[in-house]
């Protein structure tokens, strides 16, 4: 089962993939889908608050990040990452629970990243925002930082998301019955 939409002028049509017996999501991976990015990103720039840097989770948001910073000619993007790495220095945590991952996860900034964002104004940016787990836990790494969130961003804010007034998304994805029908 696929659903179609529209996504800022572009249609894709995205897998329904099964989370509970009652409950399906719309599979929304921009990995491989070069247009798809390239347009998303010149879209959300368009709606994007003035920042100084952007943030955004490992993994699926990293090439709309790039893209993003590409086309508006920033020369960094910051990378809230999923396991520490060994060239990270004075890491620090916070514990995310996403929808589309089982357990426990957690997401990590360096120093280096912290410093460069204190006093900054900071765009978190996401693929798609849903729970807000993730949000929530980027948000929490940015404060830590000491950085100013001047905006949140997503390409897609599925169900319950798109009611929230304190993003910026270009479309609203749908929650699924078994049957591929729209809750």
């Amino acid at each position: 089962m696929t659903y179609e939409m529209d996504i800022a002028g572009l249609k894709r049509a995205l897998p329904l993939c099964r989370l509970t017996d009652d409950l399906y999501i719309g599979a929304f991976v921009m990995f491989g889908d070069v247009e798809l990015t390239v347009h998303c990103a010149a879209e959300l720039l368009k709606k994007a608050p003035e920042y100084d840097y952007i943030i955004a989770p490992e993994a699926k948001s990293i090439p709309l990040i790039y893209e993003m910073c590409r086309q508006s000619g920033a020369n960094k993007y910051i990378i809230a990452r999923k396991k520490a790495k060994a060239y990270m220095q004075e890491v620090f945590e916070v514990e995310v629970n996403s929808i589309t991952t089982a357990g426990t996860q957690h997401l990590y900034l360096d120093k280096a990243d912290a410093e460069l964002m204190r006093g900054k104004k900071i765009l978190i940016l996401d693929d798609v925002i849903s729970t807000g787990e993730s949000l929530r836990a980027v948000i929490e790494l940015v404060n830590q930082a000491g950085g100013i969130i001047v905006g949140k961003m997503a390409v897609l804010a599925e169900g319950a998301a798109a009611e929230r007034d304190d993003i910026i998304y270009l479309a609203p994805l749908h929650l699924f019955n078994a049957d591929g029908t729209v809750k």
